[in-house]
């Protein structure tokens, strides 16, 4: 049974692709259903307008009715897959392929144009997870493996370290191998996180610089579940480095800890002789007292008050931390940046460990 024209219009109206008309003056004078929800115009917002509103620009629009004159993309008043650009009404630029022709009236005279549009946003997407699961799958074994031999090498050093530091503290040192050990993890669990976007055949993407994105490895962020264990904790962040001071300052009043901050060690213990603290959090290197004195000072006249120090990742060169090691100093982190979750985890320990010395017998 022959399709009657009628029914052909049906389909035509109904499919998902783009089905675009115009006039032989550029306005569209159809606009099928597909074209609508790939688009976001309704029919009486865009029908009656210059077809360059769906285009980028007015070049690329001129740019495809130049193709469809030439006999190289497809012959004389055709184009067959021709790749271009669409402009949604919410801005989003959208690939498509079209196949298109130029319409012609009893004159044979060309009288508008009538074009099919493929939008090609899935299909690159799929592209890209191919890509994508290349890629992962090459990162995967060329990093692992150096990770893996990283990893050995670090608990060989930690060992080495023991040995040769023999009754000298090297807490320090231990530290920064553990802070090693954190950022393998860290690019382990990337890897981890890239291989599952390969076989989920889902990714995002992120804002980059200017115009370029990238893909966003970072995970899930679940919100923020304040530790109930620093709630209502007094902690004095002592450092000269006001940057340092404000950042400490805000990721422990997220966790409703009440902060004061000190600039010095002199400023520290006015602040200390005024109102009550559960920890001090101080800087190793700073003016007028630095940690070491600071730590002294606090041991003699508020023995049971629990310190920590901040030092820079590779620098402790007079020995300040490990000389308070030996006099009983339990928790040292690193800073510039600060770690939030070891930020955390240090306060959580120091504050139990100082409970379950002062605790009852």
């Amino acid at each position: 049974m022959a399709l009657s024209k009628e029914k052909l219009l049906e389909l035509i109206a109904r499919s998902s692709d783009i089905v675009v008309a115009t006039d032989r003056k550029g306005h569209i004078i159809y606009y099928n259903d597909g074209a609508s929800r790939s688009l976001g115009y309704a029919a009486d917002e865009i029908l009656g307008r210059f077809v360059a509103v769906v285009y980028p620009d007015v070049e690329e629009a001129k740019r495809v009715m130049t193709a469809m004159r030439d006999s190289g993309y497809g012959g004389p008043g055709i184009v067959q897959t021709f790749q271009t650009t669409f402009v949604s009404k919410a801005g989003e630029h959208i690939p498509v392929a079209m196949s298109a022709t130029l319409t012609r009236d009893e004159a044979g005279e060309p009288d508008g144009t009538i074009g099919f549009a493929k939008d090609l946003r899935d299909i690159l997407r799929k592209d890209q997870l191919a890509t994508l699961g290349e890629v992962a799958v090459g990162l995967s074994h060329e990093i692992n493996n150096p990770l893996a031999v990283m990893i050995n090498q670090v608990d060989l050093l930690e060992g080495e370290i023991d040995t040769l530091a023999d009754e000298t503290d090297c807490s320090v040192e231990i530290e920064r191998l553990n802070s090693i050990r954190r950022e393998i993890s860290r690019v382990s669990e990337i890897l981890t996180r890239l291989g599952a976007m390969v076989e989920t055949q889902s990714y995002e993407t992120m804002k980059y610089i200017g115009p370029a994105r990238m893909i966003d490895l970072r995970g899930p962020r679940p919100p923020r579940v304040p530790d109930p264990r620093l709630k209502d904790v007094r902690i004095l962040v002592v450092d000269d480095d006001m940057g340092i001071c404000r950042s400490v300052e805000e990721i422990l009043a997220a966790e409703g800890c009440w902060v004061e901050t000190a600039n010095d060690g002199l400023q520290a213990l006015r602040c200390i002789e005024s109102s009550h603290f559960d920890l001090v959090l101080t800087d190793v290197v700073m003016p007028n007292m630095d940690g070491y004195e600071l730590y002294n000072a606090l041991r003699e006249r508020y023995p049971d008050l629990p310190v920590l120090m901040m030092t820079a990742f590779h620098y402790d060169k007079d020995h300040i931390i490990k000389r308070s090691k030996l006099k009983g100093l339990k928790g040292v982190l690193f800073k510039k940046p600060v770690d939030p979750n070891r930020l955390r985890e240090v306060i959580v320990e120091t504050i139990q460990h100082a409970s379950d010395s002062n605790g009852p017998d």
